[in-house]
């Protein structure tokens, strides 16, 4: 069951999460790679906490359901922003990605406009938000020990690129669904 409830662990877990991006941005941009990996990884893990508090203790709540992907989204765009300020990945992939997040915002004003809410979650979204949330530490990784840029540079780009084809392949279903759904009445 969904609560309406505002206070809860998990949401204040999701609110620390969500006050950590700007922290995230700013370290991201001045170079400062292994503490931002170190932001991203307690960011992480308030991720997987909250969401399992939530379900173990009964405390899913409607707040919690939209706090959780915008985070996930304001990290994507951070980690995409920051990479991209200091020419370590190209424009042209923060374009791919925020340009599939506003087409799906224009899909959600159209739904809204036909009285419907948003669209369930497909899969095939969740795997695409998975390989950014995988290749984008593993770019972030390489910078921060150069070490281990031989083997994480080549993984994260495999990740992202697969990742944002995959997100764009996910928001062409929803777009599918989209007009399913309006033709439905």
């Amino acid at each position: 069951m969904v609560s309406s409830r505002v206070i809860t662990v998990p949401n204040l877990l999701s609110f620390l999460r969500l006050g950590l991006v700007p922290v995230f941005l700013a370290l991201l941009v001045n170079g400062a790679d292994a503490w931002a990996l170190l932001v991203l990884a307690v960011s992480s893990l308030t991720d997987f906490l909250d969401g399992w508090i939530a379900r173990r203790f009964n405390q899913v709540t409607r707040l919690g359901q939209l706090l959780d992907p915008a985070a996930d989204r304001l990290y994507i765009f951070a980690a995409l922003i920051g990479l991209a300020w200091r020419d370590l990945v190209p424009w042209w992939i923060v374009a791919v990605v925020v340009g599939r997040d506003v087409f799906l915002l224009g899909l959600g004003v159209v739904l809204a406009n036909h009285g419907f809410g948003p669209l369930p979650v497909h899969q095939l979204g969740k795997i695409a938000t998975f390989c950014l949330f995988y290749a984008l530490p593993m770019i972030m990784l390489g910078q921060a020990f150069p070490e281990l840029s031989w083997w994480s540079l080549p993984v994260g780009w495999a990740f992202g690129l697969w990742g944002a084809y995959l997100y764009w392949w996910a928001g062409v279903i929803y777009a599918i669904e989209t007009v399913r759904v309006i033709r439905l009445p």
